[in-house]
C-alpha cells in the first residue's frame, strides 16, 4: 500500500498526496457536514480525471435523488453510468436477511467492472440491518478489508454521527487505513465554519490535523495560506464603478460587499492575531491601486510595521508609474526620520494633533483640487495612538469620518490587535466593518457591517499582481 491514488477532491491531495491504493477510509460526521459531497467528488473525479471506474452503494438515498442532487453540483453520474464507467447500487430498503446478498452484490460489481473506487454510504444506515454491531466489524474485516484490497479498490465508508459510534464498531482502530471527520461549528454571530479533522492516515505524515473547507461549488479544502510569486508582473487593471460605490479593487470583495465601499464611508478593517502584513494588504492595497488608476489621490498614515519603502514597493507591484506615485500618493512620515523628501512623502511633527490635522487637510485639499475628485485615506490607528494618545486619536478619527462624508471620499482604518476598547468605538463610526482572523492556517474575512458569512482568503497572482481570492464557506 505504498502507492497513493489522487482523491480528486479539491485541496485534499495538496495536503495528503492521495489515499493509500486499495485502502479503507472512514469518512465520519453529523448530517449536513458534506460527507456525500466529498464521497461523490471522490468517485466522479476518479472516473473523469483518472480513468478509475467507480461504484456507489447507497443505503441512504435513491438513485433519482442522488443523481438530481449531484447534477446541481455539475456531476453527471447518469452519463458516466451510460458510458459504463460508474454503477449506482440502491440499497435503500435492504433488510437484515439481505445483508450477505448485499455484500456479495457490491463485491461482484467491483470485480466485474474492474472498479478502483468504492463508496458505501452509509455504514450507519447499513448497520441498522444488523442485530449485533460486532457483525459489522466481522463483515468489514473479513470481506471488504481483505477482498477490496486484493482487488486494489480504494474504499470510502461513510459513517453518520459522532465519533463514539465509530468506536463502538471498532472500525477506525482495527480496520481503517484512514479516518476523516467532517464538522460544522457555529461561530460568532451565528456564522458556521466547516472543518475537516484528519484523525489518521496510514503512510502519510500529518503535521496539521485540522483544515477549513467549504461546499461552495463542491467540496474544497483550504491548505495553509501560501505566498505565491508573480512570474510575469503586469499593471493593475482598474475595476469599473457605479455612482453609489467605490470599488475595493477586488472583484471578489466587491461581490462579498454587494458592490464595494459606499461613497463617503469609513471602513474599519479589524485585524486579528497571527495575520501577516501581506495577508491584510491583499484586501487593502487593491483599493489604493484602484483609486490611483482612476486618477484619484491617496493619503496613507502607515500602521506599525509598514514604512514608506514598503508602500512604494506595493505601488510598484501594482504597476503604478513614478508620475502617478509623485502626483497622487502621499505617505505621512515623522519629520525627524531623516528621509530624503520625495514628492510622495509628507513630514509631520507628531506632537500636536490639531496642528498636524490642519496640515493633513491641506494635503487633502491639494490633491482634490488637482484631480477634481475625492480621495482615499488609509490610516493606521496604532500609529496615531503612539503619537497622540487614545483620547486624541478618537477625536481625530471621529472628525475625519465626518470630513469623509462631506467630501464623498473613502476612509480605511487599519486596527491591529491590542485595541479592543478602540475597536468598539471605531465600529460605531464605521459604515463598513470587516474583520480578518485565521483558522487552521488560512486567513478568513467576514463582514460585521454588512453582515456576511466567512470567506477564506487565498492569494491569486494570475493577473500579474497579488489579489485576494475569496471563497465563501457554506
Amino acid at each position: 500500500m505504498g502507492r497513493l491514488v489522487p482523491t480528486g477532491v479539491d485541496g485534499v491531495d495538496v495536503v495528503l498526496g492521495g489515499f493509500p491504493s486499495g485502502g479503507l477510509i472512514v469518512l465520519a460526521g453529523s448530517p449536513g457536514t458534506g460527507k456525500t459531497c466529498f464521497s461523490a467528488q471522490f468517485v466522479y473525479r476518479g472516473c473523469v480525471d483518472y480513468g478509475e471506474g467507480g461504484v456507489y452503494a447507497s443505503f441512504a438515498e435513491s438513485r433519482e435523488v442522488f443523481y438530481d442532487n449531484m447534477k446541481a453540483l455539475g456531476y453527471d453520474f447518469e452519463k458516466l453510468e451510460e458510458e459504463g464507467k460508474f454503477r449506482f447500487l440502491d440499497f435503500l430498503t435492504v433488510k437484515e436477511e439481505g445483508i450477505p446478498h448485499v455484500v456479495s452484490m457490491i463485491l461482484k460489481e467491483v470485480a466485474q467492472t474492474g472498479a478502483k473506487r468504492l463508496v458505501i454510504d452509509s455504514l450507519s444506515a447499513m448497520a441498522q440491518a444488523f442485530k449485533d454491531p460486532h457483525e459489522i466489524r466481522v463483515m468489514l474485516h473479513s470481506v471488504l478489508s481483505k477482498i477490496c484490497r486484493a482487488l486494489e479498490c480504494t474504499t470510502l465508508i461513510v459513517v453518520e454521527g459522532p465519533c463514539e459510534d465509530k468506536v463502538a464498531y471498532g472500525v477506525e482502530g482495527f480496520i481503517a487505513d484512514g479516518l476523516i471527520v467532517l464538522k460544522k461549528n457555529r461561530q460568532e454571530g451565528g456564522r458556521h465554519l466547516r472543518k475537516l479533522e484528519l484523525v489518521k492516515m496510514k503512510g502519510t505524515p500529518t503535521p496539521q490535523t485540522e483544515y477549513v473547507f467549504t461546499l461552495k461549488d463542491g467540496f474544497k479544502l483550504f491548505p495553509s495560506f501560501k505566498v505565491k510569486p508573480v512570474d510575469k508582473p503586469r499593471r493593475f487593471k482598474p475595476q469599473p464603478e457605479d455612482g453609489q460605490f467605490f470599488s475595493t479593487g477586488s472583484p471578489d470583495l466587491d461581490l462579498m460587499l454587494g458592490g464595494g465601499y459606499p461613497k463617503g464611508s469609513t471602513v474599519l478593517l479589524e485585524i486579528d492575531e497571527h495575520i501577516s502584513t501581506l495577508q491584510y494588504h491583499l484586501l487593502a492595497v487593491p483599493t489604493c491601486w484602484n483609486f490611483v488608476t482612476h486618477g484619484r489621490g491617496v493619503i496613507i498614515i502607515p500602521s506599525a510595521g509598514v514604512d514608506a519603502n514598503l508602500i512604494l514597493k506595493r505601488s510598484e507591484e501594482g504597476g503604478l508609474t513614478k508620475d502617478e506615485v509623485a502626483n497622487l500618493l502621499r505617505v505621512c512620515v515623522k519629520d525627524d526620520y531623516g528621509f530624503k523628501l520625495e514628492p510622495y512623502l509628507v513630514p509631520f511633527k507628531g506632537e500636536c494633533v490639531s496642528e498636524d490635522y490642519k496640515r493633513y487637510l491641506e494635503v487633502e485639499q491639494e490633491l482634490m483640487e488637482r484631480t477634481g475628485q475625492p480621495i482615499l485615506r488609509v490610516t493606521g490607528a496604532d500609529m496615531l495612538i503612539s503619537a497622540y494618545g487614545l483620547k486624541e486619536t478618537v477625536s481625530f478619527l471621529r472628525f475625519d469620518a465626518s470630513k469623509i462624508r462631506e467630501t464623498g471620499g473613502l476612509g480605511i482604518l487599519i486596527l491591529k490587535p491590542g485595541y479592543r476598547k478602540l475597536a468598539k468605538i471605531l465600529a460605531s463610526i464605521a459604515e463598513v466593518h470587516l474583520k480578518i482572523t485565521r483558522e487552521c492556517g488560512i486567513p478568513i474575512v467576514y463582514g460585521i457591517k454588512p453582515r456576511t458569512s466567512f470567506y477564506a482568503i487565498e492569494m491569486d497572482v494570475s493577473n500579474g499582481y497579488a489579489m485576494p481570492k475569496l471563497t465563501p464557506i457554506i
